[in-house]
């Protein structure tokens, strides 16, 4: 899987370096009336993906670290119910030596 990863990004970045290659020339991008900016295309493309990408990557790492926190939540709850059993299991154990123990 990683090696799939691996080869989109290398194939993504050889067609960016392919892109930048062929568009050397400047374009004016008209904003509203008066604002002129004027960039390469290639500039505009990658600014334009990476504005895209942001959103997406932000809501995935939130989701990653809420789903990290409700594991981390449930392993300890898990863990505390773990260690009431076995506290419980003990004291039975004490009280039936006892009682065996009283003539």
């Amino acid at each position: 899987m990683r090696a799939l990863k691996t080869g989109s990004w290398l194939l993504l970045i050889a067609a960016l370096f392919a892109f930048t290659y062929a568009n050397p020339d400047p374009i004016a991008v008209h904003i509203w009336p008066g604002l002129i900016w004027e960039t390469k295309a290639p500039a505009l493309v990658i600014g334009a993906l990476m504005i895209g990408f942001l959103p997406t990557w932000l809501v995935a790492r939130a989701t990653q670290w809420r789903q990290s926190r409700r594991i981390a939540s449930l392993e300890s709850t898990r863990a505390a119910q773990a260690l009431a059993v076995t506290n419980a299991l003990a004291q039975e154990t004490q009280a039936a030596a006892r009682t065996e123990a009283q003539p």
